[in-house]
């Protein structure tokens, strides 16, 4: 069974903690939401499992295996969706999701089938350059899910969607849920949160303050994230 840990893993900036010591666990087939305002530590948390930052104290291993004991097997089974976009813009979208696949073998299907999933086919010719804020989200979302990966973690992939991607975002984690994969991602969308979680992290100043598990009731999970949000 597919296995995400987090255990005790924090962030010192020279004298500024970052994040402070957080733990949690994760198994296939589930998504687990960290949720919270502007520097709670969403990010700084996300960004060490992904192994952009390295902890300054703690650990993370997916099936048993240690970032830092075996860091090019434990990126393998990684898909990743940074916050803001950062890529060739002058590669066209197909060229896009090539350059990525090759780096993850992905096969020209593949590649057709995601363009479908993110609905930029249509798009597929125009240049990275060209494309709407909500286009880039939806491509950059396309490149981490290329891979099939067993651990997908999206930070802040909603911002820019309009409704109607915002739904179509959902509803396209629950599918990827049904495979096997673990999902982690950040958020400040207490809805989304309520409607795509199985475990809410609800994360301020560096900490997780409190562990929601969702009951798949998405007003009352909802106004519960405001109060936490409130506080």
């Amino acid at each position: 069974m597919r296995e995400l840990k987090v255990d005790s893993v924090s962030k010192v900036y020279k004298k500024k903690t970052a994040l402070y010591s957080c733990s949690f666990q994760v198994t296939e087939g589930s998504c687990v939401v960290l949720c919270g305002g502007n520097g709670a530590g969403k990010s700084t948390l996300l960004k060490m499992i992904a192994g952009i930052l390295f902890p300054s104290s703690g650990t993370t291993s997916i099936n048993g295996i240690d970032m830092t004991s075996s860091r090019e097997t434990y990126l393998s089974q990684i898909g990743f969706m940074p916050d803001d976009f950062h890529a060739q813009e002058m590669m066209t979208v197909e060229e896009f999701l090539r350059f990525y696949g090759s780096l993850r073998r992905v096969g020209k299907g593949r590649i057709s089938e995601v363009m479908d999933i993110i609905g930029l086919v249509e798009k597929k010719r125009e240049l990275v350059k060209s494309l709407s804020k909500g286009m880039r989200q939806r491509l950059l979302f396309g490149q981490s899910i290329l891979a099939n990966p067993a651990v997908l973690l999206l930070d802040e992939p909603t911002n820019g969607l309009d409704p109607y991607w915002v739904d179509q975002f959902v509803e396209i984690l629950n599918q990827i849920k049904k495979s096997g994969t673990i999902i982690v991602f950040s958020t400040h969308m207490m809805d989304v949160a309520a409607e795509a979680s199985d475990v809410i992290l609800f994360m301020k100043q560096g900490k997780i303050i409190q562990t929601v598990t969702n009951k798949n009731n998405i007003e009352e999970t909802t106004m519960k994230l405001m109060k936490l949000h409130r506080q």
